[in-house]
């Protein structure tokens, strides 16, 4: 290796040049070339996801996936803390057998994690409302439905998951 440059740094250039390529491709040609790269097709007609798709796996490619600790790191914590699915909030009851749905003590899938604060602009207001582990923060007082705080908001009766798009 010449003057320092490590395998890393004389790849670089090339990765850096075909991913700025990608800017200015069209979509068919975005479709081609991730046909080429994963081997198969794609229904996807997203230029920006096909774009982020691509790069990750030039660079993947050019420099190297992630480890297999870190990847195995990722995977417990997607078991652990998926915010996503929030498992750890919504565990598996299992009774007689049974996987049970405990509806009292259960969250509402569609609600985020608590701490979560979700915005909605009406009437020129700002509206902020925190998610609490039961229950919802506005203005400094607790409500126990989105809803209710819609209505609050509103004047009117207003499906609170509705009004803040959950």
């Amino acid at each position: 290796m010449k003057g320092g440059q490590t395998v890393e740094n004389t790849k670089t250039p090339d990765l850096i040049n075909a991913i700025t390529a990608l800017n200015n491709a069209p979509l068919p040609a975005l479709m081609a070339q991730y046909a080429e790269i994963f081997g198969k097709k794609t229904d996807a007609t997203s230029d920006v996801y096909l774009r982020r798709k691509i790069a990750y796996r030039l660079q993947e490619d050019a420099l190297g996936g992630l480890s297999r600790k870190a990847k195995a790191r990722i995977a417990e914590l997607i078991e652990k803390c998926d915010p996503i699915n929030n498992k750890v909030l919504r565990p598996t009851v299992v009774s007689g057998g049974k996987a049970v749905n405990r509806l009292g003590t259960m969250r509402d899938k569609r609600l985020p994690i608590p701490g979560t604060i979700l915005r909605r602009r009406y009437k020129e207001q700002d509206i902020e409302v925190r998610v609490l582990e039961k229950g919802f923060e506005y203005n400094g007082k607790r409500y126990r439905t989105l809803t209710a705080v819609a209505v609050e908001v509103t004047g009117v009766h207003w499906s609170g998951y509705t009004f803040f798009n959950v």
